[in-house]
Order: C-alpha cells, then sequence, then structure tokens
C-alpha cells in the first residue's frame, strides 16, 4: 500500500500555493506602476538529477546522475526602475535524473523467507519527470553605460505541477545477488527493455525556489538574452516512502527573446 502524504505536508503545499496566487494577484493588480512592460519567450536545455538525504536513502534512491531536456516557457517583465522589475513566467520543465550500469531493483520475491530485499543487473535506466512550472521573480539588473547590453540576476519561489513521469529502462543483463556482479542467479540474460507510468506514485504538486544570472542585448524596443541558472524543489517527490525519497532539481542553460509592449519611458 502506498503511504499518503501526511496532513501537515499538504497544508504546508497548499499555504504556499495560495500565497504564491496571492502575489500575483497583487502584483497584477498594481502592474500599471510599472514604467515598461515585455513579453518574451525563452528555451535550452535542463540538466537535472534527483538528490536523496536523511535517513531514508536505499540503493534505489541513491546513485542517480544528471540527464538532459528540454526546458522552454513564457514570461513578462514588469520593469518599476532601472534596477529592479518583477518576471512571472510559466514554463515547461524536464525533471529525474539516469542511472546506468550496475544498480538495484526490487526483487519481486521479497518478503519470502531468505528473499534478498533487491537484485542488481547491468542495463540503463532514465526517470522522466515533466512539470508545469510557475514562478515569480524579483530581477537586478544593471546597464553598461552607453552600451545595449544589461547584466542582470533574479530569483523567486516557484510552484510546479506534474505532467508526466515515467521509468524508461534499456538494456539486457545477467541478474545478481549483490552489486558487484559476483553472484549471478541462474536463467542467463534478461531483458530490461520497459516504460512504466510512475505519476501515481509521485506527488502532483511542488514547490521550490527558482534563480538565473543572464546578459541582455537591447535594440530597439526588442531583447535578446543569454541566461543560465537553477532550481530546486522543496518537497520529496515520492507520496510512500518503499523506494526511498528524493528531492529534484536542474540546472539550466536557456536562449530568450522579449519586446517592450508598454514604455512609459526609454526601456534600458
Amino acid at each position: 500500500m502506498v503511504d499518503l502524504p501526511c496532513p501537515k505536508a499538504i497544508m504546508t503545499t497548499h499555504w504556499f500555493i495560495a500565497c504564491l496566487l496571492f502575489t500575483v494577484f497583487t502584483f497584477f493588480s498594481n502592474s500599471t506602476r510599472a514604467q515598461n512592460i515585455a513579453l518574451g519567450v525563452r528555451g535550452g536545455i535542463s540538466i537535472p538529477n534527483l538528490t536523496s538525504g536523511g535517513s531514508d536513502q536505499n540503493p534505489l534512491n541513491t546513485g542517480y546522475s544528471s540527464r538532459l531536456g528540454p526546458e522552454f516557457g513564457v514570461f513578462a517583465e514588469f520593469k518599476f526602475s532601472d534596477l529592479f522589475s518583477l518576471e512571472p513566467m510559466v514554463e515547461y520543465s524536464s525533471q529525474g535524473g539516469k542511472k546506468d550500469g550496475m544498480q538495484a531493483f526490487p526483487n519481486p520475491g521479497a518478503g519470502m523467507p531468505q528473499q534478498p530485499t533487491y537484485l542488481y543487473a547491468d542495463f540503463n535506466s532514465e526517470a522522466k519527470l515533466n512539470y508545469l512550472r510557475i514562478p515569480v521573480l524579483a530581477k537586478f539588473g544593471y546597464t553598461f553605460k552607453e552600451s545595449s547590453f544589461r547584466i542582470y540576476a533574479d530569483a523567486g519561489p516557484f510552484v510546479a505541477f506534474l505532467l508526466s513521469a515515467k521509468q524508461v529502462t534499456t538494456g539486457n543483463s545477467q541478474i545478481y545477488l549483490d552489486p558487484s556482479g559476483q553472484q549471478p542467479l541462474p536463467g542467463g540474460s534478461q531483458s530490461f527493455d520497459n516504460t512504466q507510468d510512475l505519476k501515481d506514485q509521485l506527488n502532483s504538486t511542488n514547490f521550490g525556489v527558482e534563480g538565473n544570472i543572464g546578459l541582455n542585448y537591447n535594440f530597439g524596443l526588442n531583447n535578446i538574452f543569454f541566461e543560465a541558472g537553477g532550481n530546486y524543489g522543496f518537497l520529496n517527490i515520492q507520496k510512500g516512502s518503499q523506494n526511498g525519497k528524493n528531492n529534484t532539481g536542474a540546472a539550466t542553460i536557456v536562449l530568450g527573446y522579449s519586446y517592450w509592449i508598454n514604455t512609459g519611458n526609454k526601456p534600458h
């Protein structure tokens, strides 16, 4: 049976979402105070990984390395001064991680007398998690004197909604009793080609922080920018604890374009 999140965790998540929505509502209610408003798109790559910690570590939730996936979204920038602006976004975010080589998997016969909890084999496994993420970022920047280049940094909270979650395994391997591959089981090589839907096993929402640094080039009402940053979710992604606990986060590298649609003053 899958363990359900405790009421405290549910209340914390709902409280965070409510506060974030209130912040966004208040922000848009006062957006007319902004001198300049830009709309934009951004896209690039996400380099996510799954981390584990505390007392919930086991062979299943440890040993992950980074995978690659797409990262893209749309945003609005509300500029209040030459220094400060607010930037709400809606993003598609690839998360997860991968394992290549000798690794553990649950023993189907676990629970029977003298049966180990885990078995081991040499195959590839990739956790492909995709989220719809909604951050609200505080952005601070500096424009070089008499230049079209501007450097900036932004950071803020996000709420994320799980869109899909799959565990994709590939390869053929002998099955072993030990992680070093010294105790093979009879039966020969087995296929590990499989795709498993994990969405029902994972929490549907998460929240955390996102931050970026970037370089922007302005020409007229147009902007192009290069940005590098990262994000991290505060909640464990699993509903239960049978397979341990993991947090997800990613480094990101993106290119983007924005256009000033409302210019009370000349944008910088």
